[in-house]
């Protein structure tokens, strides 16, 4: 059975000077979180040897987002999905989210 848990922290929030630019940042979150808990564990695995970084568009706004194995267990995975725009300070401070995958079977 697999089970999704999420965590957020929104310390990098702060230094998004508006409202919209707190919601954008937070609406590329939820999407990168959503694609990346919907792999398999083994495409996760096999995607992320190495934090993955890339660059997403939302709005005509360029967003950074890095994601990272954490924990690879017998039992389950743990990632991070981080978002920021790439400016200073923000991306010593991004917005950022866990989840959890249990394995459901050897082959996940």
């Amino acid at each position: 059975m697999r089970i999704l848990t999420l965590a957020s922290q929104s310390c990098g929030s702060r230094y998004a000077t508006d409202m919209s630019g707190q919601k954008e940042w937070r609406e590329v979150l939820d999407a990168e979180v959503h694609r990346w808990s919907t792999m398999t564990c083994s495409q996760i695995v096999s995607e992320l040897d190495e934090v993955k970084a890339y660059e997403v568009h939302l709005s005509g706004m360029q967003y950074q987002v890095e994601v990272e194995l954490l924990e690879d267990t017998r039992d389950y995975l743990h990632v991070m999905v981080a978002v920021d725009d790439g400016s200073l300070p923000a991306s010593m401070l991004p917005l950022a989210s866990t989840f959890v995958l249990r394995k459901s079977d050897p082959a996940s």
